[in-house]
């Protein structure tokens, strides 16, 4: 249950800040990816050694792919990171609701007139797919190398900033179905009838990604005997 209340936790935090920074900073890139960035780094080392800090339905799919953690626990881990994410959302919007700012915008992602360059659905598409695959590509490769453990959290971290410094102006950068739905519920309208776009195309970069790490992995050990 510990694994479970923590990934709550994480994934409430991520969103609340996330998401927050990037309502209050009118999506200033540098300071919504850092916000993104930062917050798991915090979380990864606080939740880390107790869930492994996925607060990311994409990453854990990626470790059930991987045999890294049983059905159950997947299951367990998304129901926790949604509604960490719902927990996260409600938050922000009871902090914006006594502000100037009001709650219209909740950082949900979008395409189209929601995109800040008017990206296509195929664009957004692509460019979710490859944001998740090089996001938990790289988090399968430092959480596979137990000589990296000390820098997982700071490596993860900054690679979420990364992905960010290219997404946030056109899809807001999702990476993450929890972080997307729970915006898009609560703002509603158009932003609720693109958020499959946010939920298929991590899911898909997190099971290339991990398709791809297993593919590798094993060539390497092969190619070492």
């Amino acid at each position: 249950m510990k694994k479970y209340i923590a990934e709550f936790i994480g994934t409430a935090v991520l969103v609340l800040f996330g998401t927050g920074i990037a309502v209050i900073t009118g999506g200033n890139l540098v300071a919504t990816a850092l916000a993104f960035g930062l917050a798991i780094v915090a979380m990864a080392y606080v939740i880390g050694n107790i869930s492994g800090c996925h607060v990311n339905p994409a990453v854990s799919l990626s470790m059930l792919i991987s045999k890294k953690m049983s059905t159950k626990d997947f299951i367990g881990y998304v129901v926790s990171q949604v509604a960490g994410a719902f927990a996260g959302t409600g938050i922000l919007y009871a902090i914006l609701k006594g502000t100037t700012i009001g709650t219209e915008a909740l950082g949900a992602n979008g395409y189209g007139t929601l995109s800040a360059t008017e990206i296509t659905l195929v664009g957004a598409i692509i460019v979710e797919v490859i944001l998740t695959f090089v996001f938990i590509y790289t988090i399968l490769g430092v959480t596979s190398d137990e000589s990296k453990s000390n820098v997982a959290g700071i490596v993860i971290g900054l690679t979420l900033t990364f992905v960010h410094l290219l997404g946030i102006a056109l899809t807001g950068t999702s990476v993450n179905p929890a972080r997307s739905l729970a915006p898009a519920v609560v703002q509603g309208g158009e932003a609720l009838e693109q958020v499959w776009v946010f939920i298929v195309a991590p899911l898909a970069g997190g099971t290339l990604a991990a398709i791809t790490y297993k593919y590798l992995n094993k060539t390497e050990k092969k190619k070492s005997k």
